[in-house]
């Protein structure tokens, strides 16, 4: 297990370049105070033999007089380092650690479990991969474990591995186990967790650590090493949306001018084309450069030089993209802000917002609301306090070009400094959608006092009538791949063999009932909610719905489905190269895009995300309309909605 290999004898160098290209884990411990959490990274170090022998032996000595342990070895007094933690027995700041194995090279941040340290490990938990939850076996999941769950969530951490610890105060107990394994999977549905790992622990005997103990016969799983050894963190990674915030313009000479910068996404080669932001001025990749030689090919996260083959400015805090991918672009969006200060988040005061390089003025707007982390309910605040999370709208003297947090950490954080003590006070995670209200629509429920109307007429009955099941057909994609004209298409096709159908096209109902909505992130998915809301109406009507909106969200769609009825919800990803879309465009819209004109378009300057679980995809460039329609009316068939 230990990171020692017989290539340092033999082939130091061998050894050497084994080790740079071993896959490095980040992640981080968390959970309630005394947990365990510095015993557990302690006793990782010292079973994968990395601890000095003289720091061994102050460890050693430093046990009978700090440790919780008697005289025994304390592990934990690795990480908590501090006079004061020592003396108190806990963990006030972050504290980094490193080890490796023959797998994997991991770099631990050991984040403190006090409330008013919160802020502390919202800035360790900012670079993890995965998050290892403790909870003590013998309390359960505390206060303070949700609150830390929710964090971990917040930022954007997709695998959490959640070990009960002191398993053997409880008598290694299954039931103490599966009740707790119980009520964390309950309050975690809350939460965006896909990847939860539960795992029995002892982190001062080491059960379950490095090797199963033999006193959990009834847990089946891995070890906590193995796991971290072997939890898939590669395709975490963005390698679509490339990003390069310039940190620096390098101009040693008259003959070289590179923009340096580290990648937060995506991928780049020589001879791509990119995009200048703000310019949007383009040019070709002429050499990437680094500290061991030029590549041919740089990626996600790499630290690199760009040189390019035109004379384009481009300044420090510029962003280089691709021209078909761009970032939104953007002076106000929405937030979720952990507040980091003494002196109180207050709406109107101007800060320094800081993302990547590029550093900006501006002020919080609106403070929306603040989050009980606790029960993670939204209450009404007029500000916000130390270690207190808020959603916020965010407006800055100047735009920026930006995504969101969830797609890409790089482009979608940053921080707020002040002005006059420029300290830090403040770190936000930018919301996929934008500033708009009437985008938390998703989420509101119906007035209490509403009831629903119950019709004389059944659902069988309407099948019966018109010789179908009512089914929300969602043809989504780029504006110009034939959205409209396909939905139109087999509405006539569905008319012709008498079936009850018709077309719910985005630009209709812009004219009607979304008249009042733009064209931003938020507003789209507004007009998508109000277009599902009448397709659901429609389908209890009998009638088949053939939706044709750009719907570019994938959480919206997904919401959409969640109206509707996933049962009677289907997905047809029209998927047309952005090129050949901008050939079609007869309205100027991709121009418009392209000059600025038309902010957050699809395709230019607003991210598309591609449906990966569509029920059918259509290459509208190569396929004739004709044939599209028979697939379309062949997926029917399939699914029910119609006879063959």
């Amino acid at each position: 297990m230990s990171h020692q290999s017989d290539l340092i004898a033999t082939d130091i160098n061998a050894y050497l370049e084994q080790h740079e290209n071993k896959e490095l884990c980040r992640f981080l411990t968390c959970g309630s105070v005394d947990d365990g959490k510095s015993t557990l990274i302690g006793k990782l170090l010292y079973e994968t033999k990395m601890i000095y022998e003289d720091q061994l032996a102050a460890i050693q000595r430093d046990s009978a007089t700090h440790g919780t342990t008697g005289d025994d070895f304390d592990p934990a007094l690795l990480t908590d380092g501090l006079k004061a933690e020592r003396e108190q027995g806990i963990t006030i700041d972050v504290a980094y650690r490193y080890f490796s194995t023959a797998k994997r090279k991991f770099i631990i941040a050991d984040c403190p479990g006090h409330e008013q340290y919160t802020r502390n490990m919202a800035t360790g938990a900012s670079t993890c991969d995965l998050a290892i939850i403790l909870i003590d076996a013998r309390h359960g999941v505390m206060t303070q474990t949700r609150r830390h769950s929710f964090i971990v969530s917040l930022l954007g951490i997709k695998h959490v591995l959640v070990a009960v610890n002191k398993m053997d105060l409880v008598d290694f107990s299954e039931e103490v186990y599966e009740k707790i394994k119980a009520d964390y999977r309950e309050f975690a549905t809350q939460l965006d967790m896909a990847d939860q790992h539960f795992i029995p622990i002892s982190a001062l005997k080491g059960d379950n650590l490095i090797e199963r103990s033999p006193n959990t016969p009834w847990y089946e799983g891995s070890t906590l090493m193995h796991h971290l050894e072997n939890v898939h963190i590669a395709s975490d990674r963005n390698l679509v949306d490339f990003r390069l915030p310039v940190q620096y313009v390098n101009r040693p000479n008259l003959n070289f001018r590179g923009f340096c910068g580290t990648i937060p996404s995506g991928r780049i080669r020589k001879g791509d084309e990119v995009m200048a932001l703000p310019s949007r001025k383009t040019s070709r990749v002429k050499s990437i450069v680094t500290y061991d030689g030029e590549l041919e090919e740089a990626f996600a996260p790499q630290s690199i030089t760009l040189t390019l083959e035109d004379e384009i400015d481009v300044s420090r805090g510029d962003m280089l993209v691709r021209p078909d991918n761009v970032p939104q672009s953007s002076d106000s969006f929405d937030a979720t802000v952990v507040w980091m200060s003494d002196e109180p988040l207050v709406p109107g005061k101007q800060y320094w917002f800081k993302q990547g390089a590029k550093l900006v003025p501006g002020a919080v707007d609106t403070l929306r609301y603040r989050i009980d982390v606790n029960t993670l309910h939204r209450q009404e605040s007029p500000a916000l306090d130390l270690n207190e999370i808020g959603r916020c709208r965010v407006h800055l003297n100047q735009p920026i070009a930006f995504d969101g947090y969830k797609n890409n950490k790089g482009t979608g954080s940053f921080i707020i400094v002040d002005r006059i003590s420029n300290v830090t006070v403040g770190a936000g995670m930018i919301l996929d959608r934008s500033t708009a209200d009437k985008d938390d629509h998703w989420e509101q429920e119906a007035d209490s006092h509403l009831q629903a109307s119950k019709s004389a007429v059944t659902p069988d009955e309407r099948s019966a009538r018109f010789g179908q099941q009512p089914c929300t057909v969602l043809l989504t994609g780029l504006a110009g791949a034939g959205k409209t004209s396909l939905a139109y298409a087999v509405e006539r096709r569905l008319f012709d063999r008498g079936r009850a159908a018709t077309v719910l096209d985005g630009q209709n109902m812009r004219q009607g009932i979304s008249r009042d909505l733009g064209f931003t992130a938020s507003d789209r998915s507004e007009n998508l909610r109000r277009s599902s809301e009448a397709a659901k109406l429609l389908n209890d009507a009998g009638l088949i719905v053939l939706g044709a909106f750009v719907a570019p969200e994938d959480a919206a769609r997904k919401k959409a489905g969640d109206v509707v009825g996933h049962d009677r919800f289907l997905v047809v990803h029209l998927d047309a190269p952005v090129d050949v879309c901008r050939e079609r465009d007869q309205e100027g819209h991709y121009a418009a895009a392209d000059s600025g004109e038309i902010a957050n378009f699809p395709g230019v300057s607003a991210p598309y995300e591609a449906p990966a679980d569509a029920d059918l995809r259509l290459d509208t460039a190569k396929t004739p309309l004709d044939e599209c329609v028979e697939a379309v009316m062949k997926l029917l068939e399939k699914r029910g909605v119609i006879k063959g």
